[in-house]
């Protein structure tokens, strides 16, 4: 109190001093977000999931990362344009909200965070059985349930201390992969002393698209949902000194980090690995482990359990920090209940929005201490086509917004290339792989049971909006007008 220039009324202060805090403190660096925009596209799906679409596709798999990165890029574009303008911590459902209506900024945030909560369970479940596997003497769940709690303290600290666990998760991938490029290509080159891997001869030896053209198409679609995630670092800038900086710097540098990361290990895998080495497709081995058994490389399997762990842990930890910034913007637009605002008087975190996003997670290792992961396996096919339900909004937002933006003489300092047509391009693109989804069978169920939980979410959107459920400091539409008449000065 000793910042008021008066004194309070009686009983004043202890009023105030009972007001619960609701800012975010902030405190992330440059360094954090670089690394964590490389932490959103590097998972487990790259380490062990890719060898399922390589064995569908064959060498032809490239054609696939490199259409899927493309789609990545060109919403990360779009998205970047706006997060520079108008920097927020629910970044596109913010700008759904106020681009389409505040239906489609309910719906996009709540299945965002279904589907980072859902996941949390599953990465708990993968951490769980890794160290079973190396310390057998505790029970998958006992591992899980203390991965969850532990995160679930780290997300309770400031987010510096977030920013700081996140940024060596991703730097033991990022060196894991870059070893893995430097090896490959020794091998690709022939100099590589051990192994039987060597040269380029897997790449054409059985054929570059040995199961047709169709094959690509159905690897193009599965290799889509393993890219979700580089929209984080928009969520995170927000919580930094200089997030239009931060957002620019980030989102120029997707282009490569997809090209090396995803592109290139794929590449050199395709070219030292026959397609249909049976490694590919057993869960419990997978891409890298197959690439570095070919190279020659001893305990293998230990070193891709170990990089896969800190994969799910990185991603658990990514996921439980959007996951509860998502919870608190909608908080803070009225689309859920306040509480959810709340953050710490010293930490500035949303710590109830922490808890309640890992309730998942919680339910997860309930169901490996009773053997029913089966059903969750029921509730992840829900999740499985939220990331294009997620670009198809962001599109539509940043052409709606453009338009908005145009008509007010806003100057922007970011810009979507080949405006409006590469918009118009994405949306096309995306709702042609949903079709496609729908009429070719492999994602039929994914595609069907995302949508009816986005139906649900979008009646539950419009009841809120006509009855006017929630309350709303400021209108989504004036909010909007003065970030841009901030960001125009």
């Amino acid at each position: 109190m000793a910042d008021t220039p008066w004194p309070l009324p009686f009983g004043e202060e202890k009023t105030l001093a009972n007001t619960p805090n609701t800012e975010l403190k902030g405190g992330l660096k440059s360094r954090h977000l670089t690394m964590m925009s490389i932490a959103g596209v590097i998972g487990a799906a790259l380490f062990v999931g890719s060898g399922k679409q390589i064995a569908l596709a064959g060498p032809a798999v490239i054609l696939a990362y490199i259409g899927g990165g493309l789609l990545v890029i060109l919403a990360m574009r779009m998205l970047g344009e706006m997060a520079v303008a108008q920097p927020d911590t629910g970044s596109f459902s913010t700008y759904a909200d106020r681009a389409i209506g505040r239906w489609a900024g309910f719906t996009i945030g709540w299945l965002y965070w279904y589907f980072w909560a859902l996941l949390m369970g599953w990465e708990a479940y993968v951490a769980g059985q890794i160290l079973h596997g190396w310390f057998p003497m505790v029970p998958a769940w006992g591992y899980g349930l203390l991965v969850t709690v532990s995160l679930i303290v780290v997300n309770f600290l400031n987010v510096r201390n977030y920013g700081e666990f996140e940024f060596w998760f991703a730097l033991i991938k990022v060196v894991a992969i870059v070893v893995f490029l430097i090896m490959g290509s020794l091998a690709l080159v022939h100099v590589w002393p051990w192994g039987d891997a060597n040269g380029w001869s897997q790449l054409t030896s059985q054929g570059f698209m040995p199961n047709g053209p169709k094959a690509v198409v159905v690897a193009l679609l599965g290799v889509m949902f393993a890219f979700i995630g580089a929209e984080i670092v928009t969520v995170a800038a927000a919580e930094s000194a200089n997030p239009g900086r931060e957002i620019i710097k980030t989102t120029r540098s997707v282009v490569w980090r997809i090209c090396l990361f995803y592109v290139g290990s794929i590449f050199i895998v395709v070219c030292l690995v026959p397609y249909n080495a049976p490694g590919l497709t057993d869960p419990t081995r997978g891409t890298y482990n197959v690439a570095l058994d070919a190279l020659g490389i001893p305990h293998a399997q230990l070193i891709v359990n170990f990089i896969v762990l800190t994969s799910v842990c990185s991603c658990f930890n990514s996921a439980l920090y959007t996951a509860s910034r998502m919870l608190y913007s909608l908080s803070k637009r009225g689309d859920a209940h306040r509480i959810m605002q709340i953050t710490g008087r010293d930490t500035g975190t949303p710590y109830v929005g922490v808890l309640i996003s890992s309730v998942f997670a919680f339910v997860a290792v309930w169901m490996m201490a009773t053997s029913k992961m089966d059903v969750y396996d029921v509730l992840m096919q829900a999740t499985g086509t939220i990331a294009l339900f997620v670009y198809l909004a962001i599109a539509f937002s940043q052409l709606r917004m453009r338009q908005r933006l145009q008509a007010q003489g806003v100057e922007l300092k970011f810009k979507m290339w080949l405006f409006p047509w590469l918009t118009y391009a994405v949306i096309v693109c995306i709702i042609a792989a949903l079709v496609t989804m729908v009429l070719e069978g492999t994602y039929r169920n994914e595609v069907l049971y995302t949508a009816i939980l986005a139906a649900a979410i979008v009646a539950m959107g419009i009841v809120a909006q006509v009855c006017g459920i929630g309350t709303r400091r400021v209108a989504a539409s004036d909010a909007g007008d003065a970030r841009l008449s901030e960001s125009r000065a």
